[in-house]
């Protein structure tokens, strides 16, 4: 669910029992009393009927179940990759600070305060979208980060495999990846296997690598092999099976290309509220050869 969308400015009193920030900066102020408030001036859409957005956030605010310390855990989670991005704590405030300012924020329990990730690195996580689950004790901020999740680097926080460390001697860093981005990354490697020497006979995905025509006459051949299960009523396991081989050689092309299939799945999130003959009169015109 969307609980608010920005486009004015006006501001929310939101009760508070610790201390009062400014989202728009990021930063806390000094410390206050208990029982008093705090402005969150956030941008909001005006509606056509008068709403009353104070009463509605504080609405949602009060529906969470937070914890005995006024917490919930809080997940970020990327948009369009799907991939856990980490994992921390939210209290009513920094619930509150994210819908305002769209940015991933959190609680320290260590150093009792709001935090803003990115605040530091520049690496923020946008957030597009905000989730309660079904028992309403948890949260997800689903995002777009600017960089790298983790302080380490890593795209994300959750790198280490249990299995990899059960059943490897030595283990190396690997991404939690859904099956789409595990098939994604072998492909990555095998374009950067390119530039060692090859030992023995190069696999089916270096020679698409290495032969353009054979990679695009492959392409058409396994889209046309795909509709004709729809035109001759094939068996769906062949609709599936075909389709496996059409989304296999177009990561290829991308790979290729030096592109991400998050790349797409972007673009393809930015046309959801636009018709599709608006979104092709805008794309840039195909240069003249």
């Amino acid at each position: 669910m969307a609980f608010v969308h920005f486009n004015g400015l006006r501001s929310l009193q939101i009760s508070s029992r610790e201390r009062t920030f400014n989202p728009g900066s990021g930063h806390t102020r000094s410390d206050i009393s208990n029982n008093r408030c705090f402005a969150v001036k956030a941008c909001i859409k005006q509606p056509d009927q008068k709403v009353h957005l104070e009463s509605k956030l504080i609405s949602v605010l009060d529906s969470v179940k937070w914890d005995e310390k006024g917490l919930a855990v809080a997940i970020a989670q990327n948009v369009d990759s799907g991939a856990i991005l980490m994992q921390g704590f939210a209290n009513r405030e920094a619930l509150a600070t994210t819908i305002a300012s769209k940015k991933a924020t959190f609680y320290s329990r260590s150093r009792s305060t709001l935090w803003t990730k990115g605040e530091t690195s520049l690496n923020f996580i946008n957030v597009h979208d905000i989730f309660l689950d079904c028992d309403r004790d948890s949260i997800i901020y689903l995002g777009k980060p600017d960089g790298p999740t983790c302080h380490t680097g890593s795209e994300t926080c959750y790198y280490t495999s249990i299995f990899d460390s059960l059943n490897k001697p030595q283990v190396e860093e690997n991404n939690a990846l859904t099956t789409l981005y595990s098939l994604e990354s072998t492909l990555s490697r095998r374009k950067e296997e390119l530039s060692s020497p090859e030992q023995g006979k190069p696999s089916w995905t270096k020679r698409l690598l290495l032969d353009d025509k054979l990679l695009c006459s492959k392409i058409r051949e396994e889209a046309d092999e795909f509709c004709r299960t729809l035109e001759e009523n094939e068996d769906e396991s062949r609709t599936l099976s075909e389709m496996a081989d059409v989304l296999y050689h177009e990561l290829v092309l991308l790979i290729r290309r030096g592109l991400k299939f998050e790349d797409v799945l972007e673009v393809l999130r930015l046309r959801f509220a636009q018709s599709g003959i608006d979104e092709k009169n805008s794309r840039k015109p195909k240069p003249v050869k």
